[in-house]
């Protein structure tokens, strides 16, 4: 199973560089609670990597010199971030191991082109939980660019052949529109891929770009393991006891997408 928790969930995203302990710490124990095996976590970077990648431009590539710490500084704070992360979770008795995707992942043109699993299918195999993030990660076409979580959680779900993906983010799941600003918002509860492909063309016909948009965005990346038989769940990790009940598979609210 791939468990991704999102960065508006475990950072402070108004704050750089500040993150959210308390989830950490409570996000940490529903893991150790939910007792599952043959886990690989991943997390996002909120306000740890993207205001550096978007102050530096990394996800454009390398373009000049100047962005070169820029990509230091990016790879540094997401370290410090995940060993945030690891800590909490080994303080809850988790067999936690951080891993550095740019070390064993090479993206052409901002897609994984090339990784090396073996390391991964190890630890997963003596019950090691491995922890990954999204990371600044060396390209072959640019040099250098932004890895996210999504892209890296939808491709290791593929390779590993992964039983579900469950998203944890900072809402209950894909709504109608943005509930942080729309009231008559609603929770889309289940949703197919052929159902997707058409909400992707209705709001690239509005042009909407807020937080629906980002959200597909997100969801698009998790398509091609869904594609594959690969059921994701979308759920609200910043309500206690979601995150438990989505690893045992117990009701929860969210949004569950499957094949068809």
């Amino acid at each position: 199973m791939i468990l991704k928790l999102g960065g508006s969930v475990i950072t402070q995203k108004e704050k750089p560089l500040t993150a959210n302990l308390k989830a950490i710490e409570r996000l940490s124990r529903e893991i150790s609670e939910a007792k599952v095996s043959h886990l690989i976590l991943i997390h996002g970077g909120g306000s740890f990597g993207h205001p550096l990648a978007k102050q530096y431009a990394l996800k454009e590539g390398y373009k000049e010199k100047s962005q070169l710490v820029g990509f230091s500084k990016t790879r540094q704070a997401m370290e410090t971030l995940n060993k945030l992360v690891v800590d909490a979770l080994i303080r809850q008795n988790v067999a936690a191991v951080g891993l550095q995707p740019s070390a064993f992942v090479v993206t052409s043109s901002g897609r994984i082109s090339s990784i090396e699993q073996q390391p991964l299918g190890k630890l997963l195999e003596i019950g090691l939980v491995p922890v990954l993030y999204g990371d600044a990660v060396f390209d072959f076409d640019l040099g250098f660019t932004i890895l996210s979580g999504d892209q890296l959680a939808a491709h290791l779900a593929m390779q590993l052949g992964a039983s579900r993906i469950i998203l944890g983010i900072d809402v209950d799941g894909l709504y109608t529109s943005d509930p942080k600003s729309d009231p008559s918002a609603k929770l889309i509860r289940h949703v197919t891929l052929q159902e997707l492909r058409n909400m992707q063309h209705e709001i690239e016909e509005a042009k909407v770009t807020d937080v629906t948009r980002g959200m597909l965005g997100k969801i698009l990346e998790l398509m091609p393991a869904v594609e594959k038989g690969i059921p994701a769940l979308i759920v609200n990790a910043a309500k206690p006891n979601s995150i438990y009940r989505a690893l045992k598979g117990e009701e929860v609210t969210g949004t569950t997408i499957v094949k068809g």
